[in-house]
């Protein structure tokens, strides 16, 4: 069928205009979604590296936390926004890959309704006890927790969270019989284990490290493979007790699928240049995240190798947001 003249011309038009708000992007502020708490570790790695690329790009980006839902909420409106690249998601690796191999129902796809921009940066974990117990080392940890079967407990921000998958991998392998004690955000979690509420958690060394600084909380493993430089006297939960134990999350920049693919390569772009950025780094080191940046093609292969992982693992270990 032959498409009548002026209608040709309009889609010329339209195609045009489009291709020139991409050339002049961003040319407004954007808006990141994050589906988490405030003062959350991926809440302080987005506020860091948006803050340098709002500056970058002439254009500020804010933070907008839409905790709730295990995350389904805040990342189902960054599902629904328009694909123009003015609404993108600061996401973590529960939210992508953890959540969806415990939900039976899920509102959103991550491989469908999604594009992936970068993995930013990935976030140390470390293991936290009140500033006056009496563990020292995860060793500690384990052995009080084998004489007690039952009674000791450890916080996590909700069930199916990061740091509930963490303490319930821990727990498995060292055959420890724990209490799980959801709170309603990893920051929360964080302060009941400050309060004495609960005996440990696991929690993103972004979310702790004022709690340490101010003998809050004391930091008794890190699980990285490697003591970390920022704690050198604190020994990875591999080498006290747990052998081979290692655990870490992501935060990643998504945006809406039918986002246009030139948008999505300047964003990843814009992510490495702030990466790039001394003062950037080491600030992200200082909350115990480690400078990531990678293409939306790289996190995209990511993504799919660790929803499979995390699914085998998730099943294996009985581990479910109920």
């Amino acid at each position: 069928m032959k498409i009548p003249r002026r209608l040709a011309l309009l889609a010329l038009l339209c195609s045009a205009g489009l291709a020139q708000a991409q050339a002049n992007y961003p040319n407004k502020t954007i808006r990141m979604i994050v589906p988490l708490a405030a003062g959350s570790a991926v809440d302080a790695a987005a506020r860091i590296v948006a803050d340098k690329m709002g500056r970058n790009l002439g254009q500020a980006i804010v933070i907008e936390n839409q905790p709730g839902a295990a995350g389904l909420i805040g990342a189902g409106n960054v599902a629904k926004a328009a694909p123009d690249g003015y609404t993108i998601g600061g996401f973590n690796d529960s939210i992508m890959t953890m959540v969806p191999n415990m939900t039976p129902k899920m509102p959103w796809d991550i491989l469908k309704d999604f594009e992936p921009v970068s993995l930013v940066a990935t976030v140390e974990w470390g293991l936290v006890v009140p500033a006056d117990a009496p563990e020292k080392t995860a060793a500690d940890l384990i052995a009080l927790a084998k004489k007690q079967p039952g009674v000791l407990n450890y916080g996590s921000g909700g069930n199916g969270s990061p740091q509930h998958i963490a303490m319930a991998l821990f727990a498995s392998q060292a055959g420890l019989n724990m209490k799980h004690v959801p709170y309603k955000g990893a920051t929360q979690a964080a302060m009941g284990v400050a309060g004495k509420e609960v005996d440990a958690a696991f929690q993103g060394l972004a979310t702790v490290t004022s709690l340490i600084k101010a003998n809050k909380v004391r930091l008794i493993g890190v699980t990285t493979p490697k003591r970390m430089p920022q704690f050198p006297d604190v020994p990875t939960v591999s080498e006290s007790g747990m052998p081979g134990f290692e655990f870490n999350s992501w935060f990643t920049m998504m945006a809406p699928a039918g986002t246009p693919k030139d948008i999505v390569h300047k964003l990843a772009a814009e992510v490495q240049k702030a990466l790039a950025d001394p003062e950037v780094r080491e600030k992200l080191a200082a909350q115990g995240l480690t400078p990531r940046g990678t293409t939306p093609e790289e996190l995209g292969a990511a993504t799919r190798a660790q929803l499979a992982k995390y699914g085998a693992l998730i099943k294996a270990n009985n581990i479910t947001a109920e």
